[in-house]
């Protein structure tokens, strides 16, 4: 990563700071870009410290709470549930439900999504995300999870699991995750627990810093938000928290073409909390 990209952190936040103030007045309640209620914990990938850990137990109920792992983003050869829960355990959770399918029908019966509505947390883990969407997207597992968002949950996932969360799916091309914009439509669209944005992780092992500005110019209404591994934003409305090892790497139409150096991005640190709606004056 370019650091002296950080020069350019002050000015940009200043100057959409004037753009923000002089239209808060009219600004809405309902939040533009994260959840009307509940919380979001979207993680980068690699191996995730403890306090992203920690805070999603918090915000979930504590390590005793009822929480629901998902990993069928993972290759179907691979996943093993024993262990999946094994890892949760280690990580101190006590009340753990591994949900995993890969059948559409499975997802809309009250047996599978029925653990979802007790739940009091979810947690996408890694792999494809494509896997997410031909599982689960408009079943009634989908609308489970929304619906805990609504009555105040908590909703989390580290790689394939964080691009998930965005409205537009980063990466969600079968044939290959380096191809940012999938070919089929369906797997443009992700869940949109954070809705107007395009969501990207392993920004800094992977040197995808700048790899978002792709989608971000075909569609200019989103936002990019690109994540580095051991790292997580913590959103609730339109605002988010830093957590964890490393950076986060956002970027809008506007700082693209805005800059004479076609790198440039809005760059945060582990600790920064951010006003998403600092970097935009549209309102739905």
């Amino acid at each position: 990563m370019n650091r002296n990209l950080r020069f350019h952190t002050l000015f940009i936040t200043a100057l959409f700071l004037l753009v923000f103030q002089g239209c808060s007045e009219a600004a809405p309640d309902k939040p533009f870009y994260g959840p009307d209620n509940g919380t979001l914990v979207i993680a980068g990938g690699g191996k995730l410290p403890p306090v992203i850990f920690e805070r999603f137990a918090e915000l979930a109920g504590g390590f005793d709470a009822g929480i629901v792992i998902i990993p069928t983003a993972g290759s179907p050869d691979n996943i093993d549930t024993s262990r999946v829960r094994e890892k949760w355990e280690n990580a101190g959770f006590t009340n753990i439900t591994v949900l995993h399918t890969t059948d559409p029908e499975e997802a809309g019966k009250t047996d599978f999504y029925g653990k979802i509505a007790e739940a009091s947390g979810v947690w996408f883990e890694g792999g494809r995300q494509w896997r997410l969407v031909d599982a689960y997207y408009g079943t009634e597992t989908y609308n489970k999870l929304h619906e805990l968002l609504d009555r105040g949950g908590v909703i989390g996932g580290s790689s394939a699991g964080a691009s998930i969360q965005g409205s537009f799916l980063a990466r969600g091309d079968m044939s290959g995750n380096t191809i940012m914009i999938s070919t089929d439509e369906r797997h443009q669209k992700g869940f949109g627990f954070m809705k107007n944005t395009a969501i990207d992780q392993h920004i800094d092992t992977r040197d995808r810093w700048t790899d978002i500005q792709e989608i971000i110019l075909e569609h200019p209404e989103l936002l990019g938000i690109g994540i580095s591994e051991s790292t997580a934003i913590v959103v609730k409305g339109d605002e988010f928290e830093v957590i964890g090892a490393g950076d986060v790497a956002i970027t809008t139409e506007d700082i693209i073409t805005g800059s004479d150096n076609d790198n440039l991005y809005l760059v945060l640190s582990p600790g920064e909390n951010f006003n998403i709606k600092l970097l935009s004056n549209i309102y739905p």
